[in-house]
């Protein structure tokens, strides 16, 4: 499977893999190897669209004789289109009943004719799972998706056209699919939806999510975990600034094992934009939310996203979407510019900012979260920490590497511990593997990464 696009997308693909080894197909790693090539799609903005066809285009030039099927949301999305215009393609799958693609992939299989792609598009409902046996992230991490769709309806965003309204998980199926990952021997949980804070909504039986406290389904989500047994990491990815949980702060300083790391995708600092984004927060409102959770959790990780080029920002716009990032200093944030997206509301929004305009202003963007993210790193420099490592590097002379992560760093997002040892020291080739949770002292700032040592008498590495 070729892979694009965001960590739900990631899970809907070990999902697909999962379904079609149990009913029977084997999964190859090399293209060369396969009969059906499958690439799951991002359909989200104008750049990851172009990846994704234009992985559909170099694949069929590659294997001219191979079916191809796309799957994800760009197949979503556009599949009445393609079904005309992507004669490269073969099928094309949405990812509405993810659990139906063995039966489509016989289809594709079978069919004799050469010219007619196959399309298959179901109704988007609940939230699709499946017991993955395949997993795309480094040994012991996994995603575990607890909403599917959106109903914020943000002026840019096409996420609900593609997902539908935001459906939630019951809290009962979370928790079991938490437990066996835990009983597999995975360490790193990260939860994920569209929006973590709205979890509970959308829910066929609403009364699985009620609470005679009045807290919020998240919270509730949190305190089953906290029940759960055995030494785990739980982030929280994606949680709408407008209506945060901040009863979730009490949980996380209650278990350790809740991580203090938020992910809040504020899109812009300057508040006539984030109204015109379909969004009831304001800079300050925004400013504010962030100082209650650091006085809260003063040790916590924050990470945002943030737009520039959206139609009407203007000079004084984007300054204030400057000052709100220095005033905010998160750990870590992304920056791209607006991508003009059909049937979304801000598609016909007047006052457009030009490509390259945008593009400036996000590389300005950048470069101050550089400068705040290496504030942010000095500060646990000395200090000790756990570091799951999903690699080895082989050094030269007498030292080897891993690569890992500390609590405060997402997958694939964030930066990483560079963690070095000695080729002799029998302890540390013992614990350093991938997978394993060892602990270690940050020694210094390396662009977003930490180089740190192998701390050789700590109870944890024996």
């Amino acid at each position: 499977m070729d892979q694009h696009g965001c960590a739900k997308n990631q899970v809907d693909g070990e999902i697909l893999i999962s379904k079609l080894i149990d009913d029977g197909f084997e999964y190859v790693e090399n293209s060369d190897d396969a009969d059906v090539i499958i690439i799951n799609s991002c359909g989200f903005i104008e750049s990851a669209k172009k990846e994704s066809l234009d992985a559909v285009y170099n694949t069929r030039a590659a294997y001219p004789k191979k079916k191809i099927i796309l799957t994800g949301c760009l197949a979503e999305r556009y599949a009445k289109l393609f079904e005309e215009s992507l004669p490269e393609a073969d099928g094309i799958f949405g990812n509405g009943d993810l659990l139906t693609i063995s039966e489509f992939v016989k289809s594709v299989t079978g069919s004799k004719s050469k010219k007619k792609t196959l399309v298959q598009v179901s109704k988007q409902e609940g939230v699709c799972c499946y017991n993955r046996k395949h997993f795309m992230n480094f040994k012991n991490s996994a995603y575990v998706k607890i909403t599917e769709g959106c109903s914020n309806h943000c002026t840019f965003c096409a996420i609900p056209l593609i997902r539908g309204e935001l459906r939630s998980r019951p809290v009962k199926d979370v928790i079991a699919e938490i437990k066996a990952l835990l009983k597999q021997g995975f360490f790193e949980i990260n939860l994920i939806g569209q929006d973590l804070a709205a979890y509970g909504t959308g829910v066929t039986d609403n009364a699985i999510f009620k609470n005679a406290d009045g807290s919020s389904q998240l919270s509730f989500l949190l305190s089953e975990i906290s029940k759960l047994k055995g030494n785990f990491w739980i982030r929280l990815l994606y949680i709408h600034p407008d209506h945060f949980n901040a009863d979730i702060l009490d949980c996380v300083k209650k278990d350790s094992r809740l991580l203090a790391y938020f992910d809040i995708p504020f899109q812009s600092g300057d508040t006539q934009i984030i109204h015109t984004m379909n969004r009831t927060g304001s800079k300050e409102s925004y400013i504010s939310l962030i100082k209650k959770i650091r006085k809260e959790l003063p040790d916590c990780a924050l990470r945002t996203t943030l737009m520039t080029g959206f139609p009407g920002e203007t000079d004084e716009a984007f300054a204030n979407s400057k000052e709100f990032l220095e005033a905010i200093t998160p750990d870590w944030s992304g920056c791209f510019s607006y991508s003009r997206e059909e049937d979304t509301p801000a598609y016909k929004f007047k006052n457009r900012v030009p490509k390259k305009i945008a593009k400036e202003r996000a590389a300005i963007l950048e470069e101050t979260q550089e400068s705040i993210t290496a504030s942010r790193l000095k500060k646990r420099i000395n200090k000790e920490y756990d570091v799951l490592i999903e690699e080895l590097i082989d050094g030269e002379e007498d030292t080897s590497f891993a690569i890992g992560r500390g609590w405060f760093q997402a997958p694939d997002v964030d930066g990483a511990f560079v963690v070095r040892y000695e080729k002799d020291d029998k302890n540390a080739v013992k614990a350093i593997k991938p997978g394993r949770v060892v602990r270690v002292k940050a020694d210094r700032v390396s662009g977003v990464d930490i180089d740190s040592y192998f701390l050789k008498d700590s109870e944890l590495n024996k």
